[in-house]
């Protein structure tokens, strides 16, 4: 959620701040803005909209200058408006400020600033720091930011400049992500690593609590106690082209059509030989031998790869294991302890609410495992152990390949944690042989939708004529059972995030319970029917819906004939696998079956309405 771009050295910095909060976008906003230190005044531009917007408004009136700040708004206290736009000033324009978080005692601040005679401009919780800063200001700009956040309550990353330093940029952060780029007589602050990747690959990762005092090359940084500290600086090993969209319309297609090689990647980094290894992991196998129940906790996405993870770990473990969203998680008192693992799931390793379920868990003795994309993250530095998905940058909103990643490392994980605690059964001999053949599998479905014969496509495009000619009143179900249950849930999830169609996932055993009331000739059913032990339930399930007129899009197994005779509306194949593999290949359709029929809509298949992709506040 928003981003944030700070830049001090000695080329134009309007640009500079542009280009990087183009390299945000992914992130989800809803107004831009840059704050520019020119001829000892800071001026501000920010425009609601789309950042097109404000780059036409700096084209007509440019601002130059070589210090400067800029934002991308994702709206939580405030509509979205110039106004409510970042950066924000004091009165007097001395003061500057970008941030992402929620100021939780904003209020109590902003009636004690508007006592001491201080205006405020926009409706949201913001602009409390700016005014904080200025009223804390001696002649030091990191001294009135250290003084200003003690009395913060929430999370918070800044970005401050004042116009009587004009070579300076201070930044904190708590709870919310921030990182330093290190160049040639130059230093950069960001939300995140692509944003400065066009100008440097040394990075260093802000803490929570840190202080961060930048000016032309020099970087210091200051923990929670005022005390100067060191922190290690990495090289960033991927290229700005693997955050470009590479001749794909879309980062989301582009990123589906990646999955092959992000599994084979896992496959030949992790699997040696017959055993599997995770050198990041840092759990002791005393430890995982003692666990006596597992906890997943994740959001959105991740929470839907947890459920596929609880049916491979109680399978091949036979260890209980149950599956929590982390937002209700630490509200409910959670029974966890010594005894339980808790694996936190997430991409970017900076979701709020499973880093506060991680604490919690963590504050009851139990032993937390992250799986996560970020390295450095949040999350990866708070766990006990972590294992990163080296998924690569995943810019679209909605997620694809961080799923299937996540996917890959929960199967490898069962067989690791089978193996450690002696558990490994006889039919475990292939598992290993079956993971290692889901790279083409996945790649000869995708192939498929590289021909002009798309037929995907032609399926997306006749449900758009349906959709229009009953007044925009179909919706989709999605059903499945066993291990492939929870793809029905993130089909329907890829469908309403992108188009904004109603989707709903179930078990399909549960279709009487409720949602066969839905079934007449509107609803659209996508029945996940390949081969397993419950095929035939299946089957049954889908005879109920033709039935009632329901229209049924089935996945199935290549070389399936029985469906044949039901007479399904479409059907879309893929290849044999043992059923608990299957979900890597099953969702590869329904992801792209979402992905076509927003665009049929035309929509903005990458940044989609309200949505953020890293959500960092609660």
């Amino acid at each position: 959620m928003c981003g944030i771009i700070g830049y001090t050295g000695k080329k134009e910095v309007s640009k500079i701040l542009v280009k990087g909060l183009s390299r945000l976008e992914y992130r989800g906003y809803d107004s831009a803005g840059i704050a520019v230190l020119a001829k000892e005044k800071i001026r501000i531009r920010k425009k609601k909209g789309k950042l097109s917007v404000l780059r036409d408004d700096l084209k007509r009136v440019p601002i130059e200058g070589h210090v400067g700040i800029g934002h991308t708004r994702w709206a939580t206290h405030g509509v979205p408006n110039d106004v409510n736009a970042h950066p924000h000033a004091d009165g007097e324009h001395s003061v500057a400020v970008v941030h992402n978080g929620i100021i939780e005692n904003y209020r109590e601040i902003k009636e004690n600033l508007k006592k001491k005679g201080y205006d405020f401009l926009s409706d949201t919780d913001s602009e409390v720091f700016a005014h904080l800063i200025s009223d804390n200001y001696n002649g030091d700009l990191c001294e009135a930011v250290k003084t200003s956040i003690k009395e913060i309550k929430g999370s918070y990353a800044i970005a401050a400049m004042h116009k009587n330093e004009p070579d300076r940029i201070i930044g904190a952060r708590m709870d919310s992500p921030l990182v330093v780029g290190v160049g040639e007589d130059e230093t950069f602050l960001a939300s995140d690593i692509p944003a400065i990747l066009d100008y440097t690959k040394d990075v260093i990762y802000i803490e929570n609590g840190d202080i961060v005092d930048l000016s032309g090359n020099v970087c210091s940084i200051y923990d929670s106690d005022g005390q100067k500290v060191e922190r290690d600086m990495v090289k960033i090993k991927w290229d700005i082209s693997q955050a470009e969209k590479g001749g794909y319309k879309h980062f989301m297609l582009k990123e589906i059509f990646e999955q092959p090689k992000v599994l084979h990647d896992i496959f030949k980094e992790r699997i040696i030989g017959d055993s599997v290894a995770f050198e990041e992991l840092v759990i002791d196998e005393g430890v995982l031998k003692g666990i006596k129940n597992i906890a997943i906790i994740a959001c959105g996405t991740a929470y839907h790869a947890g459920l596929t993870g609880k049916y491979i770990l109680e399978k091949h473990t036979r260890i209980p294991v149950w599956v929590d969203t982390s937002s209700e998680f630490r509200y409910r008192d959670p029974l966890v302890g010594e005894n339980t693992l808790v694996v936190v799931v997430s991409q970017s390793g900076e979701t709020a609410d499973t880093l506060a379920a991680l604490r919690e868990a963590k504050s009851r003795g139990s032993k937390v495992l992250a799986i996560c994309n970020v390295l450095g993250s949040s999350i990866a530095r708070e766990a006990d152990g972590v294992i990163y998905t080296h998924a690569g940058p995943e810019i679209a909103v909605a997620s694809t390949k961080a799923y299937t990643a996540q996917l890959a490392i929960l199967y490898l994980f069962a067989y690791y944690l089978a193996e450690v605690r002696g558990d490994s059964q006889e039919h475990d001999k292939n598992f290993l042989k079956e993971l290692k053949k889901l790279p083409a599998s996945a790649e000869k479905i995708l192939r498929q939708y590289h021909t002009d014969e798309n037929i995907l496509e032609k399926y997306a495009g006749e449900f758009h004529e349906y959709y229009l000619a009953r007044n925009n009143k179909s919706c989709f179900l999605y059903l499945a059972r066993n291990v492939n249950y929870p793809n029905a849930l993130e089909g329907a999830l890829k469908l309403k995030e992108i188009s904004y169609v109603s989707a709903e996932g179930y078990p399909a055993g549960e279709m009487k319970h409720g949602p066969i009331a839905l079934i007449d000739e509107n609803p659209w059913v996508v029945c996940i029917a390949v081969e397993a032990d419950t095929y035939e339930k299946m089957l049954s399930n889908i005879q109920e819906i033709k039935a009632r007129g329901g229209l049924v899009i089935a996945i199935t197994t290549e070389g399936d004939t029985e469906i044949k005779g039901i007479d399904v509306n479409y059907n879309i194949r893929v290849p044999r696998v043992p059923e608990m593999f299957s979900p890597i290949l099953v969702i590869v359709p329904l992801q792209l079956l979402a992905y076509f029929i927003a665009a049929e809509f035309g929509y903005d298949i990458d940044q989609p309405r309200n949505l953020a992709k890293s959500v960092t506040v609660e």
